[in-house]
């Protein structure tokens, strides 16, 4: 029994945050899935590197682009979202015994909709109901990005039986209105007559990224007690998170969902990578670990746990101590809701800009295999 399964013993399950084509078809997919990787996610960036650096994709693009003899070819961006379905599906074709022999709690593979439609609620609807019927898959997970406009499409989407991850939560204002949203959208679709127990969802929690900004605004502040907070905003805030995610799902409103079958809204910490060497490469792995709870994670991280990687459950129902931290970060300086909007935006804003440098890379390669092919 691998680390991986030692750690779901715990209550968590490992997924992991990659996806390229050579990945899924060489079967180093099956290998970690035999491991005990029991998920897996992508985003924006991530099909940004599988698509634009290697020639796995060429052709597929080739073969969509048609043989422009009259033909008028696709957008670009039909080609990027072909290149992620045929993806998409076969990762969820391998990874399927994990979802059935958990009862779909585990085994599924998250696309992301545009990150262009972050503050489109309508647009974001539609998107996630294409691409969840181009997939047709059951292990499915459809990510939402937790913007303003995002909250009410998950709603919608959850109650229209689509599994949904969703993402880009940095506060716990964020965290509660998307715990709200998926609550809500069950209750929508019991009260419209359908089964809510085939429903799931995670609500994923950036991490890493929180200590990144804090840290720097702390420094600059160059105070003693400024240097005794860094690299502890985000666990304390992922922890206060898991605290609320523990009082609502535990509360007598999601008891009648319930008792219909539905499962709680997993919390899934994300950006759990170490961005400052100084730090221990496993801060956010180890400090993390416990019941109903996922940590979806790099390939550079993996690769630590597999070496040295805790299974002991850290995680509790904590509180005081975590509100005093961030009463002291305030006391510091540090707006610290001013900060989780910040992250917001930016974490949007990097998405976007993957699509716009990925798009442009598949410009170029399309101008390229048209031009060999007139060769």
């Amino acid at each position: 029994m691998s680390i991986l399964h030692e750690i779901h013993v715990t209550g968590q399950s490992i997924w992991y945050d990659f996806i390229s084509r050579d990945f899924v078809r060489s079967g180093e997919m099956s290998r970690l899935v035999d491991a005990g990787i029991r998920g897996m996610t992508s985003n924006p960036t991530i099909f940004e590197k599988a698509i634009a650096e290697s020639a796995d994709y060429d052709d597929e693009i080739a073969a969509l682009d048609g043989t422009f003899e009259g033909e008028t070819p696709p957008s670009t961006s039909a080609i990027a979202t072909a290149l992620f379905i045929t993806d998409v599906q076969m990762a969820c074709d391998v990874i399927r015994p994990v979802y059935e022999a958990s009862n779909g709690a585990d085994g599924y593979i998250s696309l992301e909709v545009s990150p262009y439609l972050a503050d489109d609620t309508d647009g974001t609807i539609e998107e996630a109901a294409r691409l969840y019927a181009a997939v047709n898959r059951a292990n499915l997970m459809i990510k939402i990005p937790a913007t303003p406009a995002g909250i009410p499409a998950i709603r919608r989407t959850i109650a229209d039986g689509i599994n949904v991850n969703v993402t880009l939560i940095f506060s716990r204002e964020q965290y509660r209105d998307v715990a709200e949203a998926y609550i809500a959208g069950l209750e929508d679709r019991h009260a419209a007559g359908n089964p809510v127990d085939n429903i799931a969802s995670v609500a994923s929690v950036f991490v890493s990224r929180v200590d990144g900004m804090i840290d720097g605004m702390l420094e600059d502040i160059g105070q003693e007690t400024a240097a005794e907070l860094r690299g502890k905003a985000g666990l304390a805030n992922a922890r206060l998170i898991y605290r609320d995610f523990s009082e609502i799902f535990g509360a007598e409103r999601f008891a009648s969902l319930v008792a219909a079958g539905a499962a709680r809204q997993r919390p899934l910490w994300a950006s759990t990578s170490t961005k400052n060497p100084s730090y221990p490469d496993l801060l956010y792995i180890d400090n993390l670990i416990g019941p109903d709870t996922v940590n979806t994670v790099p390939p550079a991280t993996l690769t630590a746990i597999l070496d040295h990687g805790s299974s002991t459950a850290a995680l509790g129902i904590f509180g005081t101590e975590d509100e005093v931290f961030f009463e002291k970060l305030e006391g510091a300086g540090i707006a610290v809701a001013d900060v989780m909007t910040r992250l917001l935006s930016e974490g949007v804003m990097k998405f976007s800009a993957s699509f716009d440098s990925l798009f442009e890379k598949i410009e170029e390669k399309r101008a390229r295999l048209r031009a060999a092919a007139a060769e």
